[in-house]
């Protein structure tokens, strides 16, 4: 399942612990790919605490807790990263990391926790939500074969990779816009992952982000941004994206573009891709200023600008997601769609 629809359900489940009806999610997918992140995102968004305990660094004791005599009964201390309404709230999210990296007998010690949502007498408190996430067995991690009775205490979904997810993502954090307008160009090479030759760096969401910080790093220093960008997405990718940032010196004048003077769009597919990506950028910036339908308005128009009309199609859908519903307040949103509607019925 694409990340946005994850995103969506997960939001779903956290909500259906007022009303009883939460069931632990369980998120699969290669590593690298923004499980972690889906879930810390929610928590973020909605102003609500995540805990992140990794099971595979824990021993059975560290989640049963410690026993210790009380009178004539043995109790047992309960650990603190457990939720707890007067320590982190009466709401949040319970995330058990890496859970199938996690030893047999920890696993065992998780059941009750996953399903009953109690440890003994302790009990996760209502507001709480349970996801976990862990990488597949054919992914070359450290993994064990999840025991058929863990597994059936989770509903389980697969994160798929979807590029137009991961820009509106990309456009919302501000990743540099020479990545993302990279990607659009060589979409497959978001995530390129073969287990069976055990690359050390490899092209994925979370590496492009490492490329996004190299980027930001040493961009003064021209001389060190190829060899930065292969420590992070590996050496094919780096040298292609190195290739692509170098040809960006004739892309044409943008403040031109944002400030509705005549300008032509690139012959080069590449460089048509950095324009849109870099256009949207641009929106972002001018969003929350008095200047924004005046930007909003210039770009629709030179959407109509690029040789294929495919390209204008895809600018003004990355706009739509980064902007949201107020791009089609722009007096020029209308006749930009009526130009377009035969593509879009038909083609």
């Amino acid at each position: 399942m694409r990340p946005l629809h994850l995103t969506r359900v997960l939001t779903e489940e956290l909500r259906g612990t007022v009303e009883g009806i939460h069931t632990p999610v369980m998120l699969w997918g290669p590593p690298g790919v923004g499980k972690s992140q889906i879930v810390m995102q929610i928590g973020e968004s909605l102003d609500l605490p995540v805990i992140d305990i990794r099971l595979s660094q824990m021993e059975p004791s560290d989640l049963r807790g410690i026993p210790f005599k009380q009178g004539s009964k043995v109790e047992w201390a309960v650990p603190s990263i457990l939720p707890d309404v007067d320590d982190h709230g009466e709401a949040g999210i319970l995330f058990l990391d890496e859970i199938n990296a996690a030893a047999p007998s920890v696993s065992a010690a998780a059941y009750q926790l996953i399903l009953d949502r109690r440890l003994g007498n302790y009990r996760v408190p209502p507001g709480w939500a349970i996801f976990a996430a862990g990488n597949r067995q054919g992914d070359r991690g450290v993994t064990y074969a999840m025991p058929a009775p863990l597994a059936n205490r989770f509903s389980h979904y697969e994160v798929d990779i979807n590029l137009d997810d991961w820009v509106a993502w990309a456009h919302s954090s501000a990743i540099d816009e020479r990545i993302i307008g990279f990607l659009r160009f060589r979409p497959e090479l978001l995530f390129d992952f073969d287990p069976a030759q055990n690359p050390i760096a490899f092209p994925s969401p979370r590496s492009w982000e490492f490329a996004h910080r190299a980027l930001q790093k040493f961009n003064d220093f021209p001389d060190l941004i190829a060899g930065s960008l292969q420590a992070c997405v590996g050496e094919a990718a780096a040298i292609e994206c190195h290739a692509f940032i170098k040809s960006l010196d004739q892309m044409p004048d943008l403040d031109r573009i944002i400030a509705g003077e005549t300008s032509e769009a690139p012959d080069e597919i590449d460089l048509q891709y950095a324009v849109a990506s870099a256009l949207v950028s641009r929106a972002l910036l001018a969003r929350d200023s008095d200047q924004a339908e005046t930007v909003y308005n210039n770009i629709l128009r030179y959407a109509g600008c690029f040789p294929q009309r495919e390209m204008g199609v895809m600018l003004v859908s990355d706009l739509h997601r980064a902007i949201g519903k107020e791009l089609f307040a722009a007096s020029e949103f209308a006749e930009w769609a009526n130009s377009i509607a035969d593509l879009v019925l038909y083609e």
